[in-house]
């Protein structure tokens, strides 16, 4: 459980060169005058609704971190110099509070989402704060606005942490400012009406990320260059690209998740499941991570075998020609899994089984009711934070 120790600003600690750090001890409510009102569970749309409050906290080179800040959710006022609009000095996270079986509010696996998030905002000279201190203030700021969470499995608060940088001056070097805020969205079930397996393009045209990049950082600049092709594979009917990268042919990412594909070994008879290792060029997905830690812990070694490899797209073609491609399905935060059931590359079909009158496969489901489980309290676990 959180609880703040002072309000005072005096309680903020030093860090590195006398610089105040990130404390949770000094947070201040302003509470909105003007509710809104909450929409019912069956009209929730995507990012689209957001709750009373917001956290901000400032930065500054002088003087550290600032006292955080919870407010009415609104709008930022920056200069039209700031940095983040000109040299795309911005990172985020996604990350979701559940309302627990047990009524108790929880946050799932906080601390990768906190290290992901230092690790792209020192990548891009932003400043680095302390994760444990964030997910403190997260907990106020969903407390405060805990009536927000609809009841019910599948739905969740979608958290967005943002850190821009907002230096008012025009010129390529790190930001002298920066802000770190966070703005959140009820959310229903990913798939309103069950899942609905996805059909995907293979892309090799266009690079998502390469070595020595920064495609496993969570940039805006590394998604707005994704929206065209996109938008041209929806008009050939397909949901979304599967990144393909290099002379290999290697499968990157599907879209904005970690993709994976389960594919009957030829020696062994094991399934394997595959996923793309971190090399630098994959996002360092929090759902991918909980997927293969799972995998390992309860999918018996007689029968499978799990990999952080890549697989070319001609591997899975020849998989499927040869009937030994078993289902396959794309991870992340916003769908948990996302199963896919057709793959076209360069004029050429790839057919992924599904279950028989279903739209995934067994693992796939099997997945999605182990984080869901461990999300929602049904099974206690680490994992799973509570947050009052």
């Amino acid at each position: 459980m959180f609880r703040l120790k002072s309000n005072s600003l005096c309680s903020r600690s030093l860090g590195k060169r006398g610089l105040a750090d990130l404390s949770a001890a000094a947070l201040q409510i302003a509470r909105t005058k003007s509710p809104k009102k909450k929409l019912p569970k069956d009209q929730l749309d995507f990012g689209r609704t957001f709750i009373d409050h917001m956290l901000k906290i400032n930065w500054n080179s002088t003087d550290g971190w600032q006292a955080p800040q919870i407010e009415a959710h609104g709008p930022l006022v920056l200069d039209p110099s700031a940095a983040v609009f000109h040299y795309a000095f911005e990172c985020f996270e996604g990350l979701k509070a559940y309302r627990a079986v047990d009524g108790s509010l929880r946050l799932f696996r906080p601390d990768k989402n906190m290290a992901r998030l230092n690790k792209s905002s020192t990548r891009i000279a932003l400043p680095s704060f302390n994760g444990q201190e964030l997910i403190k203030l997260i907990g106020e700021l969903v407390k405060l606005d805990q009536d927000w969470i609809p009841e019910g499995q599948g739905y969740s608060l979608y958290l967005r942490p943002n850190m821009i940088g907002t230096e008012a001056a025009l010129g390529v070097h790190k930001p002298s400012d920066a802000m770190l805020y966070v703005i959140a969205s009820p959310v229903g079930p990913y798939y309103k009406t069950g899942f609905k397996a996805v059909r995907l393009e293979a892309t090799d045209n266009v690079v998502r990320a390469w070595p020595g990049g920064v495609g496993d950082k969570k940039l805006g600049a590394n998604y707005a260059p994704c929206i065209v092709p996109q938008a041209e594979a929806e008009k050939r009917g397909f949901q979304q690209n599967l990144w393909i990268f290099g002379p290999e042919k290697h499968i990157t990412e599907v879209g904005t998740m970690n993709a994976f594909f389960v594919v009957k070994d030829k020696s062994t008879g094991k399934n394997e499941l595959i996923t793309a290792p971190l090399d630098g060029t994959i996002l360092e997905g929090v759902t991918r991570d909980s997927i293969l830690a799972l995998a390992r812990e309860r999918l018996s070694s007689d029968e499978w075998i799990v990999s952080e490899r890549y697989a070319s797209i001609l591997d899975i073609a020849e998989a499927a020609k040869e009937g030994r491609l078993v289902e396959a399905f794309g991870a992340g935060t916003a769908a948990i899994v996302s199963p896919i059931k057709y793959i076209e590359y360069h004029g050429q079909g790839i057919d992924i089984p599904l279950q028989e009158g279903k739209e995934a496969g067994k693992l796939t489901e099997t997945i999605l009711k182990w984080i869901t489980d461990i999300q929602y309290g049904i099974e206690e676990h680490p994992w799973s934070v509570r947050i009052n």
